[in-house]
């Protein structure tokens, strides 16, 4: 919390990723939810949580799909991403942020990667 007189600003509340309300979105679709959480590590917003978790499933994902043993390379490996996928992730992230504020609309990290994975990757 900053004080009202303080030019420093209040330090971010730390990321948490907020899953999709809906749970039948993921029934039958195992891969559906590891590729929100690579879109979300893309344009920054995976939260520590996740990450960990993720960290701890590598050596599994990457034993199951391939890769260089980041749980990253596991799914760009068993999706036949291109190298440069994050970085083509954070451009649509940036435009995606721009028209939404253009329209004074927020755009949440996980909406986004809900509609990136829907319209690009499955």
């Amino acid at each position: 919390m900053g004080w009202p007189w303080s030019k420093k600003e209040a330090a971010p509340p730390p990321l948490e990723t907020v899953t999709n309300t809906d749970p039948e979105r993921y029934v039958g679709k195992p891969m559906l939810r590891l590729l929100e959480l690579y879109v979300l590590w893309s344009v920054d917003h995976l939260s520590e949580n996740d990450a960990s978790r993720l960290q701890a499933m590598a050596p599994k994902l990457t034993g199951t799909f391939g890769g260089d043993g980041t749980w990253q390379n596991a799914i760009a490996t068993a999706m036949e991403l291109p190298e440069k996928m994050p970085e083509l992730i954070r451009e649509m992230w940036t435009k995606n942020q721009r028209i939404a504020a253009a329209n004074g609309v927020k755009l949440p990290a996980q909406q986004f990667a809900e509609m990136f994975v829907d319209t690009n990757l499955t």
